[in-house]
């Protein structure tokens, strides 16, 4: 009964990772920082996080808020019109850069002015029609955040694994290399996922403190089950990285220029289908029968490798 339950929550996830997609609205926001570095640091984050998705490619629209812009009042405008223009089929993402703070109770990202509860900001984002949805919350006790932010369709990805980690942390900036440095781009499927963005930022942040010597301050996790059980890890045992390994930030290379030319813009759907539904069939895996598994797998490689060769043509 366990691997039939698990059976069909992955196939529930795979139609969820799997829509007819058109177009990704990110949006960035860097917080108050207190100080001048914290203030300069954060906002050239979001700057180049801004310039790096600009010209990504593809249907993208950016949304970042830096300075004076980054308002509690200006964040939930900024969604509301999100929320008017998003489709279920377009992607949503949300990333919080700066100060955050945790009472034990509340999460709270630090801004000009009023501050913002994580409950609110899952308010805003509910108001989004985007089936898919992440929240990138790279803040001091960002862990703290996801009880109220997380849940089925909605992936989390947090600096600190608890709202107790209130130093500030170094992720945010190796997040931004993350989707700038092709090796993240470890299946080398020329797409950067949001699942290999986190391996990359969480390993980054983690040399970064050996390194310096230093006793590891933050500790980054994710939950995308909608189970609000936050990992450090994915598991094809739990299906934990499965919905972030099918969801695209950006595209490199020869994905970026097909998606730019409309004659192999449908076989590149095509692609990235199959590659979700292979990634897909290795979390069913332990729940499928073995011939069962293999034919499939087989079946989903052999046409993969068909679109590749049209896409190369």
């Amino acid at each position: 009964m366990k691997a039939l339950a698990k059976g069909a929550c992955a196939l529930a996830l795979l139609a969820v990772a799997c829509p007819a997609r058109a177009g990704t609205y990110f949006v960035t926001v860097a917080g108050l920082g207190g100080e001048p570095d914290y203030e300069q640091r954060f906002t050239a984050v979001a700057n180049d996080l801004d310039h790096i998705l600009k010209v990504s490619g593809g249907d993208v629209h950016v949304y970042t808020l830096v300075g004076a812009d980054s308002t509690r009042q200006h964040l939930e405008d900024t969604l509301s019109q999100v929320a008017r223009q998003a489709k279920p089929e377009d992607d949503f993402v949300l990333i919080l850069i700066g100060h955050g703070t945790f009472d034990g109770i509340d999460y709270k990202f630090n801004l000009p002015g009023p501050d913002v509860s994580a409950s609110d900001l899952a308010a805003w984002c509910d108001r989004v029609p985007s089936k898919r949805q992440l929240v990138v919350n790279t803040t001091s006790a960002s862990g703290g955040s996801i009880a109220a932010l997380d849940r089925p369709g909605r992936a989390v990805i947090a600096a600190t694994k608890t709202g107790t980690e209130k130093n500030a942390t170094v992720f945010a900036r190796y997040w931004v290399d993350a989707l700038r440095d092709p090796t993240s781009d470890t299946n080398k499927n020329d797409a950067i996922s949001a699942l290999e963005a986190f391996q990359y930022a969480a390993a980054k942040s983690a040399d970064f403190y050996d390194s310096q010597k230093r006793l590891a301050t933050e500790h980054a996790v994710f939950e995308d089950t909608g189970k609000n059980e936050p990992v450090r890890a994915a598991s094809t045992e739990t299906n934990e990285g499965l919905f972030l390994s099918n969801f695209t930030l950006i595209r490199l290379g020869s994905a970026q220029k097909a998606f730019a030319d409309p004659a192999k813009r449908q076989l590149l759907a095509k692609k990235e289908e199959l590659e979700q539904k292979i990634d897909t069939l290795k979390y069913q895996k332990a729940a499928m029968e073995p011939d069962d598994y293999k034919q499939q797998l087989t079946a989903a490689l052999l046409e993969l490798a068909h679109v590749q060769e049209e896409l190369d043509k």
